[in-house]
């Protein structure tokens, strides 16, 4: 008959339990990176109660509407660029992270973010060869149930798609929407979109309730339904065959279709 050994927990001389337990506390950093920013006040306030320590650069939140305020109230460290790396075990970002930041990581942190792994191997190798442990929520299995919560992927394409209608009708020389006037009338855009992925999906919808006439193209025969659906006119190109590949996904066409497209 064996017996497990008896669990142990060491203290430094002086050191109360609350304070070795504060030490194991796992802290979490986000970066500033533009616009965007990796977490809001109130997941701060979830992670806190989860028992985590967050860092915030200052600032990080500006671009979305976010104060330093705001993140302090809700418990969170409000520290300098140079300050967040050093002070975190676990990273969240947006993007991808500059080649200054991996830099300055270690082999015990986390990245967690919008790495793109297939589109950008070199970044994923560099992660791993500096030993650092990098989860990218673009390859979450978007089809189980339990992970439409974190389906990053699809809310930020959403996003993509409707920026782009925004900037196509600003740099617009004209207007999209058909414009009666005294002077005479305006005709409404014609605007193309290329893929009926999510990003195209909501680029249509977009620049059909600004009153474009919307057209659509995707390789995939099977998406004319979802391109009708939000509005848009389906595009048909004789020419080309289906490019419809596994899962849902397009395939690479050659370069005769590429030609002939």
């Amino acid at each position: 008959m064996t017996t497990s050994p008896p669990q142990t927990t060491s203290l430094l001389i002086g050191e109360s339990p609350e304070d070795s337990a504060a030490k194991q506390r796992l802290v979490v950093g986000v970066v500033k990176e533009g616009r965007r920013v990796a977490l809001t006040p109130e997941s701060v306030t979830a992670l806190r109660v989860a028992g985590l320590d967050v860092v915030i650069e200052t600032g990080a939140g500006a671009g979305a509407w976010f104060s330093d305020d705001a993140y302090a109230e809700a418990g969170a460290e409000i520290v300098s660029s140079d300050e967040v790396i050093p002070s975190s075990d676990v990273l969240l970002m947006v993007g991808r992270p500059s080649t200054e930041l991996i830099s300055a990581l270690r082999t015990s942190h986390t990245v967690i973010g919008m790495l793109q792994p297939l589109v950008e191997p070199g970044l994923a190798r560099t992660l791993g060869d500096r030993g650092v442990t990098a989860v990218s929520l673009d390859g979450l299995p978007r089809t189980l149930s339990r992970a439409q919560s974190m389906d990053a992927l699809t809310s930020q394409a959403n996003i993509a798609g409707y920026r782009a209608a925004l900037l196509a009708a600003e740099n617009y020389s004209r207007y999209f929407p058909m414009m009666i006037t005294a002077s005479g009338t305006a005709r409404p855009a014609d605007v193309l979109v290329l893929g009926a992925g999510v990003a195209g999906l909501q680029a249509m919808g977009t620049a059909r309730r600004l009153g474009a006439v919307v057209t659509g193209y995707d390789v995939r025969p099977e998406t004319q339904g979802q391109v009708e659906s939000v509005g848009a006119r389906y595009l048909v190109l004789e020419s080309v065959a289906s490019g419809a590949g596994e899962g849902g996904y397009a395939r690479a066409l050659s370069e005769d279709e590429q030609r002939a497209q």
